[in-house]
């Protein structure tokens, strides 16, 4: 009890700055255990955290032999960590810099509609497609991967650029506000375990990207026809053709009063009145 007293004794007291503090470390500790969740990540880190506290046991425990050992590996955690971890330190830097803390950020495509009649027929033809729709962080690394189209978006060219056998079919279509900035673009792989093995690259493309950044991609299965939408590392299977306009408009923050508890308001531009499942042929009508 008196050993217990004097740790009591020597801790600083407590005030709302040291309140606030321990609030800050603990969200930012959980915010870096988010991000590794479920991935590779989080075995490596539990391994760095074991060899942690052997070399702690052993130093506690008087084991030189033990401790001399880790003593050579420990020092160079650091560096190790940043390697291995250069993908979610990368993503984590990445969501931080997403917040628009000064300005609005990137509107929503105008073109939303024939983005999603080309996806209609692409999907009615059962041919493969990737579209990724760029937000707030930029993927002129991954425009510069393909071919420059910078094009004004419309359903006639979408297709022709999926159209199997055309050169440009392979790849992905990346679109910047309201034009196709490239065609047969190369996307990085998701890696996460947690996916089934049976997902196809396409899929994986589409997510990989948007574990890296904010866009929102569409995908169209050239076995199925399904339509699929993924963001944030995580995607969404058979979307019904009404809700395709729908999720774009939440992703880039557009309210609109087809929205189910949303404000009522006028309608954003390029915003129809698209009930779920009615037919996209004839709203564009």
């Amino acid at each position: 009890m008196p050993q217990l007293h004097s740790i009591f004794a020597s801790l600083p007291e407590l005030t709302v700055a040291g309140v606030i503090d321990i609030l800050i470390v603990a969200f930012l500790l959980y915010q870096c255990l988010m991000v590794v969740r479920g991935t590779r990540a989080g075995h490596i880190l539990i391994g760095i955290l074991m060899m942690v506290l052997l070399y702690g046991l052993a130093v506690w425990l008087g084991l030189e032999a033990l401790r001399s050992l880790l003593s050579f590996i420990v020092p160079y955690l650091g560096l190790a960590i940043i390697v291995l971890f250069q993908s979610e330190i990368r993503r984590t830097l990445a969501r931080i810099g997403r917040k628009r803390w000064l300005s609005g950020g990137f509107r929503a495509p105008e073109s939303i509609h024939e983005i999603a009649l080309a996806v209609e027929q692409l999907a009615a033809q059962k041919t493969g497609a990737l579209i990724v729709l760029e937000r707030d962080i930029g993927l002129r690394t991954f425009v510069e991967s393909g071919v420059r189209l910078d094009a004004l978006i419309s359903r006639d060219l979408l297709l022709s650029i999926f159209r199997t056998g055309m050169p440009l079919h392979d790849g992905a279509v990346i679109v910047q506000k309201d034009r196709i900035a490239a065609a047969a673009c190369f996307l990085p792989l998701t890696t996460n375990p947690t996916l089934s093995r049976n997902l196809g690259t396409r899929h994986r493309a589409a997510i990989g990207i948007t574990e890296e950044t904010d866009c929102l991609s569409i995908i169209v299965s050239e076995e199925t026809g399904r339509i699929s939408v993924a963001a944030y590392g995580e995607i969404s299977y058979q979307i019904p053709l009404g809700e395709l306009v729908q999720r774009i408009n939440r992703h880039f923050d557009v309210r609109t009063a087809a929205e189910p508890g949303w404000p009522a308001g006028p309608r954003a531009k390029g915003e129809s009145a698209l009930r779920e499942n009615e037919p996209l042929e004839r709203v564009h009508r």
